[in-house]
Parts: structure tokens; sequence; C-alpha cells
């Protein structure tokens, strides 16, 4: 394909890579803009989505973007912070195919599933530690991180707030095979150098967990205060005050970029079962020596999961974890079914109808 701009082209230098890998352009994302791009259009990267524009980082600087009508993207999707977009006559006219995306159950029913965040290489699953941690609030949160397609870290909060840090390591660590596990606290700098290590400059992460994890704080204190993002405290109840309203990407202090998200009072699933065998890997792995392939790990003979119980290899409250997301998971799987066969019993009246309506020769 012939490349819409030659060097020479005026519109050439909004595509120069120095500025636009910053913003975590990579090769791969600049040869899809470029495959599609029309004589004119500008490659930027929505850093905050708001209800009939986006604010989008271009080569030039941030501008305020109305959303084309016309959008051309993933289907019935609205840019979300993250995208790679392109703009065209002054709108946002194209959304660029998604490398990853954090996505959960539309909180409005009927409306599938919601993106939370696009295009990240790290899921930062943060968890405060103190008088209300429980390590099963994790295992919802990193069956999320999971199904994203990018690399999950837990992160501890408030470490030090903890009773038992220590403990509390173990905890997380046992719920969370195949991720790191960092204990950080913002008050005293502990542990913020090796979050910062595990974010490379270029890469994108996002951070997710509920109000009053310390979310905005952690992207405060790695952008050297630039971020500016609200911060509240922790009402007396325990519970976070929503300080973040919107997604938003900033830019820390080492150069990797990070997307703060509203708290998370109920994270849905949507099409989760591959990731939540990967969040539960422990126990795919133990089903496989079970003498029953179709093994409930109820009251079958021969269940390798019920004997790793029987001899504390495995906790009982991580298989009534699994087994309480697995049910979710076929819930929804048969709604979804339901669902589909009454849009196709709709449109197999609205054909008849108009059939009905055809004159009869």
């Amino acid at each position: 394909m012939t490349d819409p701009f030659p060097r020479d082209h005026p519109a050439e230098p909004a595509w120069s890579t120095g500025e636009l890998s910053r913003w975590g352009f990579d090769a791969k994302s600049l040869a899809l803009a470029r495959a599609v791009a029309g004589p004119g259009d500008l490659p930027g990267r929505v850093t905050r989505a708001d209800a009939r524009s986006c604010l989008v980082r271009l080569a030039g600087g941030e501008r305020q973007v109305p959303v084309a009508r016309r959008l051309l993207g993933p289907a019935d999707e609205r840019p979300t912070t993250g995208d790679f977009v392109l703009v065209r006559g002054g709108e946002l006219a194209v959304v660029l195919e998604r490398r990853s995306t954090v996505v959960r159950a539309s909180p409005d029913p009927g409306r599938g599933a919601q993106t939370l965040a696009a295009n990240v290489d790290t899921v930062l699953v943060a968890e405060p530690l103190g008088e209300r941690w429980r390590p099963r609030r994790l295992e919802r949160l990193l069956v999320a991180a999971w199904q994203s397609g990018a690399l999950p870290v837990v992160v501890l909060t408030k470490a030090d707030q903890a009773d038992d840090l220590p403990a509390a390591l173990s905890a997380a660590t046992a719920v969370a095979p195949g991720a790191a596990v960092l204990a950080v606290s913002a008050r005293t700098g502990d542990g913020m150098g090796a979050l910062s290590g595990e974010l490379a400059p270029g890469s994108t992460t996002v951070v997710i967990g509920r109000s009053g994890a310390g979310k905005s704080t952690l992207a405060n204190v790695l952008s050297g205060g630039a971020a500016g993002l609200s911060t509240g405290e922790v009402r007396p109840d325990g519970k976070g005050r929503h300080t973040t309203i919107a997604r938003e990407l900033v830019m820390l202090a080492n150069g990797a970029l990070m997307i703060d998200t509203p708290g998370l009072r109920a994270l849905g699933l949507v099409d989760a079962g591959e990731a939540i065998e990967q969040a539960f890997s422990e126990i795919e792995e133990l089903a496989a020596g079970c003498r029953f392939r179709d093994c409930s790990h109820g009251r079958e003979p021969g269940c390798a999961v019920l004997e790793a119980i029987s001899s504390g290899a495995l906790a009982a409250d991580r298989l009534a974890g699994y087994q309480r997301l697995q049910r979710e998971q076929a819930r929804l799987e048969a709604m979804g079914d339901k669902r589909l066969q009454a849009e196709q019993a709709a449109r197999w009246r609205r054909l008849a109808r108009e059939v009905q309506r055809l004159p009869r020769r």
C-alpha cells in the first residue's frame, strides 16, 4: 500500500515517532494507523473520554476533540481512555484495533460489556491493607486483569497500616498465582521504587480496585505530583470516597503511562471463562489429576482438589471462590443464550410481518 504520508507531506511532522512513542505508540500501532489513514489525518491517543468528546494527545499537544457521528472502530463501542485514534477534519473519526481491554459487565442491564481502558500492558490490582483487608476480594479483580490480555500485578497499598505485613503478602500471593505481589506505602515511600521498576517507559498500566484503595495517590506519587489527581480520605465505615470520576491517562516520572479509574463497587464478569482458569491456575492443575474428567470437586471419589484441601495444600475458601465465579459465569452464558434466542425470534417476527405486507400477485 502506498504510504499516505510521503516524506514531503505537510502532515508528516504529526507522525514523527518521538512525541507519539512517549504516549504509547509503538511501531505496530503506528503501522495500523498509517494503514487506514487518509491525507490530513492526525494520529493520537485518548487521555480522557467524556460524553461527546475526548481529550486526545496529538504530536503537538492535547486537544479536546468531538467524536464523529459515524465512528469507525469496534462495533457499538465509543472511544475509551487509552485508545489509539485518528482525528479527521477536527473530529475523532477512527478508533484503531485494540491490543488489550479491561472490561466489566455494564451497570445498565442489557447493555453488555463496558470497556474501562484500552491498550494496556499491565493491570495494577490495588487492594488496601488494614482492618478491612480480605484476600478474597482480589480474586474477582484478578479475573478481570487476566481477561484483559495484559499482565496483572497485585499492589497492596497502605502497607504502613498492616497489622502483619508478611502474612498479608503470603495471603495475597496464594490467591494470585502467576502475578507479582508488591506491598507499598505512598505515605512512607516504602515499596514505591519497586513498583516504579515494574512499569517501563512508554508502557501503559491501568489501576483497578475499590474506592479508598489509594489508586489516585499512587498515580500522584509515581508522577512526582504532576498527575494532579484528586484524592480523598476513607469514610469512617471503611469505604472509600469516589474522588476519581473519569478515567485519565497520565505520564509518570519514569516515562511510563498510567490510567487511573474510578472505584469499582461492582465488577460484573463478561465471557470470563478462560480468565477464571488463569486466575485459579493451581486448581486447574490439580483438577487434571481427578479420577473423573467432569469432576465438580464436590463429593466425587478420587478428587485431587479435595485431597489437596484435606492435606492443607489448598485452602477450602479458595475452592469456594473458584466455584462461585464459575457458577456466575455459567449463569451469564445461559442468560446470553436466552437473549440470543429472543433476538432471533424477534427478527423472524419482523421478517414475517414484512412478508405479509408484500403485495400479493
